[in-house]
């Protein structure tokens, strides 16, 4: 199968169908892929999208203008989260039968449509809370492969939240936006077989 894995810069989910034999490839306009791999693009993900020959498309575009937990500023970007709702509405339509876009809880629930899918990290495996919505397009819900929700709230919120409490620093987008492994693998397995 060919997967496009638009807007993935740490290269974890282009990987997880990589190492299920899939000819899988990244792509991200601002950052060449983290992990080196020689299967990623740079250049405009809805662009790269129109080109035509891919069975599955995983998008995650940028939550920075489109995520409630930065609400308070929505009404000094409204220019910005035009465009970047216009982007995933650019994905959204791409010319592919089966399409997943990844986000946090966002205005393209309300702007766009409800999410098909909310999901966390602990129903894969990772101690953690993070909700997750999936837009999906010709694609099943996930199936949860390793729930540990009852371990991870005996931890400290501040612990099983760890990604909502870091500290502001230039690299804390990118600690946020990557895809857990145990959601990556998920992926690969359940999506990668629906051709």
């Amino acid at each position: 199968m060919r997967v496009l894995v638009a807007c993935e810069y740490s290269g974890r989910v282009r990987q997880a169908f990589r190492g299920r034999g899939h000819d899988a490839w990244s792509c991200d306009l601002y950052e060449p892929a983290e992990d080196g791999g020689p299967w990623h693009r740079s250049g405009d993900a809805a662009r790269i999208a129109l080109e035509g020959g891919w069975d599955l498309m995983i998008a995650h575009p940028p939550c920075t203008h489109l995520a409630v937990s930065g609400s308070r500023w929505f009404k000094d970007k409204r220019d910005q989260q035009q465009q970047a709702l216009d982007f995933v509405r650019a994905l959204m339509s791409a010319p592919i039968e089966r399409i997943a876009i990844e986000n946090p809880i966002s205005v393209i629930s309300s702007k766009i449509r409800k999410p098909d899918q909310i999901v966390h990290p602990w129903m894969f495996g990772h101690m953690e809370q993070k909700a997750t919505c999936l837009w999906l397009k010709g694609l099943p819900k996930l199936t949860a492969t390793n729930d540990v929700k009852k371990q991870m709230m005996l931890l400290s919120k501040n612990v099983r939240e760890r990604l909502h409490y870091l500290p502001p620093s230039k690299n804390r987008w990118k600690l946020r936006s990557k895809t857990f492994q145990g959601i990556a693998d998920a992926m690969a397995e359940q999506w990668g077989g629906t051709l």
